[in-house]
């Protein structure tokens, strides 16, 4: 699925056109800046919003199932991993269509795909992590339940 549809390539003002290629000049600046990459993907990137709901899934079944501070900050940093690859794979998706345009290229391809690729082990990493630290506890609540 191609992205260009999303993206906007007019700056909103003369102000945005002429600044978009330099340095931010404060660190407020720079933080808008990743703030607004960051809304960017949840309004136009659907992996992007799926991701962030299963995100929040497990960390309030982490808080229902009561799970230590360590496994908490494991499965927050695995959630961080997994939507920082889709942020990454957005970029790269979006840098390759600027570059290609409309025209299919072979490297384009590998290019997405691999970026893909990197956002499905992230995933498939997370399930693990959370097969790992919510089972137990489900297994014992569930053991605890029917008895």
């Amino acid at each position: 699925m191609s992205i260009s549809s999303n993206l906007q390539t007019v700056p909103k003002s003369k102000k945005e056109s002429k600044t978009a290629w330099q340095v931010a000049p404060n660190l407020f600046t720079s933080f808008r800046y990743a703030w607004a990459g960051i809304i960017y993907a949840v309004r136009t990137q659907r992996n992007f919003r799926i991701h962030l709901a299963i995100g929040l899934v497990a960390l309030s079944l982490g808080v229902t199932l009561h799970i230590t501070a360590v496994e908490a900050a494991v499965v927050t940093i695995t959630i961080s991993a997994v939507l920082v690859m889709e942020l990454m794979n957005t970029a790269l998706e979006s840098v390759v269509d600027l570059t290609v345009g409309q025209t299919y290229h072979e490297l384009a391809k590998i290019a997405k795909d691999c970026a893909a690729g990197a956002v499905l082990i992230s995933a498939i990493a997370a399930l693990l992590v959370a097969g790992f630290i919510y089972l137990p506890p489900l297994i014992l609540l569930l053991n605890t339940g029917i008895a």
